[in-house]
């Protein structure tokens, strides 16, 4: 999983718009340039808002952080990326949309895959009347030695 953001190439460029086309989401540049930053090379990544607006501002993108907020919310509720809450400051968004769990580094503040079939969830509780389980985040904390 790569921590570097996608070079704003032609080819990420047209990843991004067709990822966008087949999420249902209008192409506006705002939003094809963060996909392509995000998207654009093929690579899963987890990023913070901070961490891609400022990755858009190096790649000479005029956005706000407003719009970033914006657009990945929109991401979200499209299917491209999955929000990953570490805490009640800080979430990172996971172009990795299938389900698996994380490490999360403290020292670092840094989100990483953690190995899925090592994972054993043998027993959630029951839903309150009126509700269903719509996903279960695993999210396990890290603190070096």
């Amino acid at each position: 999983m790569s921590t570097e953001f996608a070079p704003l190439t032609d080819q990420a460029l047209r990843t991004a718009n067709d990822r966008l086309a087949r999420a249902g989401l209008r192409p506006t540049r705002q939003r094809v340039s963060l996909a392509a930053l995000l998207v654009g090379d093929g690579n899963n990544r987890h990023v913070t808002a901070e961490g891609l607006f400022e990755a858009a501002r190096d790649s000479d993108e005029r956005v706000s952080l407003a719009t970033v907020y914006n657009t990945l919310r929109a991401f979200c509720d499209a299917g491209l990326v999955n929000e990953v809450t570490v805490d009640a400051t800080r979430s990172y968004f996971d172009t990795r949309t299938d389900d698996h769990p994380h490490f999360f580094w403290e020292d670092l503040q840094e989100l990483t895959d953690a190995p899925a079939d090592e994972l054993e969830i043998t027993r959630l509780p029951q839903p309150p009347e009126g509700a269903e389980i719509a996903r279960v985040d695993v999210v396990i904390r890290l603190r070096r030695k």
